[in-house]
């Protein structure tokens, strides 16, 4: 995982960004941070620092969350910011589950099965952002006393500084959370 991490950084540094639509206009397939990318609702945010980012590539599978976690772990900790990595490990949960759970179209077979997840790092804040190719919109509910679930969007805007979304093209869509 740790030469991943490397592998991507220097991608980053050498400006190697695969983008097959004009700038700024991504889409759920090709979506990978370039440089300098932040969440544009969240550039007011912004401060100077060291810029990175890493990016893992999130099956449908059952073990995908706790993967996400520990690259998590893996890159904050690479960073030095392992003082941020118990918030984000539960932030990236949330959004992670909610990407497999809500954000794939297993039914359609011309669509993307993955979801992407990537932590960009700007000076002292981190985004975790994933994409997925679904249509659903994320939306904090307020879940009745006997719901199963429902709050894990409460979770992610408790924790964060500020979080979001944005549709890709064609289909699909980013969801964000920026920590510091």
């Amino acid at each position: 995982m740790h030469s991943l991490l490397h592998l991507h950084e220097s991608l980053q540094q050498n400006d190697h960004v695969q983008s097959t639509t004009a700038h700024g206009q991504w889409t759920t397939f090709d979506w990978w941070p370039p440089v300098g990318w932040w969440p544009e609702a969240a550039r007011d945010l912004l401060v100077p620092g060291p810029s990175t980012s890493a990016t893992f590539v999130l099956p449908p599978a059952a073990t995908s969350v706790h993967s996400a976690r520990s690259f998590t772990v893996g890159a904050l900790t690479g960073w030095g910011l392992g003082e941020l990595a118990d918030n984000m490990e539960l932030v990236v949960s949330e959004l992670a589950t909610n990407a497999l759970r809500h954000g794939l179209c297993l039914d359609d077979p011309s669509r993307e099965r993955s979801v992407h997840m990537s932590l960009v790092r700007r000076g002292p804040l981190v985004t975790s952002a994933f994409t997925d190719p679904g249509s659903s919109v994320p939306v904090l509910r307020y879940p009745g006393p006997l719901d199963t679930g429902g709050l894990g969007l409460h979770i992610v805007e408790s924790l964060s500084l500020r979080w979001g979304w944005s549709a890709l093209a064609p289909h699909g869509k980013i969801v964000w959370a920026v920590l510091s």
